[in-house]
């Protein structure tokens, strides 16, 4: 029988792995302007509901909530949800009270990924595998988020190469230290390898970190690495106002 491999290609006989590890949801929606020209009490009651709904989730000690607004940053979609949790039946409860809501009437969910938290196996390797694989998100004022594939090429390339590229990709990125990655791996639930999302308090030191990872080796394995979301954080009720009369 052929023994497995890890996810860098180097063969292990290493039990699968059943420990308890986050798993992340981004949803993204957008607001029908049909729900802008309701009477302007009706707008308010279901934004306040609304508003209480996100931040019951927000209070409880199993879900990491993050809310950020795209107004302005995108023509598609209006805010997203970040939520993050041992258990991802926690997003379909939510996504289940989101719907039954007034405001969820008008909602539509455009775009939700799906994907684990789990250690680089191209970073820390000595480190042990436990260690440092829970994610606190959402420190900086932007998050850049966007779905990432790789060619079948990458994956047939041996270890060793694998490693020198991404040991290139790492060193490009080194001095954009007000940048901080955050990669989650999607195989098997959800359609690309990876949800990549970056956390920053600067957009143009993001901007200029991505034109120059363009010009590494790795970047040459990309098979696709869109949509991307710049993604504002903002309290839910600001994002509402934002997009209704709930003055």
């Amino acid at each position: 029988m052929q023994i497995p491999a890890v996810p860098a290609g180097i063969v292990t006989d290493k039990s699968p792995d059943r420990q308890r590890r986050q798993f992340l949801n981004y949803s993204f929606y957008r607001l029908d302007p049909v729900f802008r020209r309701l009477p302007a009490d009706e707008q308010r009651a279901a934004a306040a509901e609304f508003i209480e709904l996100v931040r019951k989730w927000e209070s409880l000690d199993d879900l990491i909530l993050r809310t950020y607004s795209l107004v302005g940053l995108r023509a598609d979609v209006d805010f997203m949800l970040w939520r993050i949790a041992f258990d991802p039946l926690s997003f379909q409860l939510m996504e289940a009270a989101i719907r039954r809501s007034r405001l969820g009437a008008y909602l539509s969910p455009v775009y939700s990924f799906l994907s684990l938290q789990r250690r680089s196996p191209y970073v820390n390797r000595s480190k042990d595998a436990e260690e440092g694989i829970e994610l606190l998100p959402g420190q900086g004022k932007y998050l850049f988020v966007y779905p990432f594939t790789k060619t079948r090429s990458w994956y047939r390339l041996s270890p060793h190469a694998r490693q020198g590229m991404m040991d290139e990709h790492i060193a490009a990125s080194a001095p954009f230290k007000g940048v901080r990655l955050n990669t989650s791996y999607s195989y098997g639930i959800d359609d690309q390898d990876f949800v990549v999302a970056f956390d920053s308090d600067y957009p143009q030191e993001f901007v200029d970190l991505v034109g120059r990872l363009r010009y590494t080796e790795a970047s040459l394995y990309t098979q696709r690495d869109t949509p991307m979301f710049p993604c504002a954080k903002a309290p839910i009720d600001a994002i509402l106002a934002q997009l209704a009369n709930i003055d």
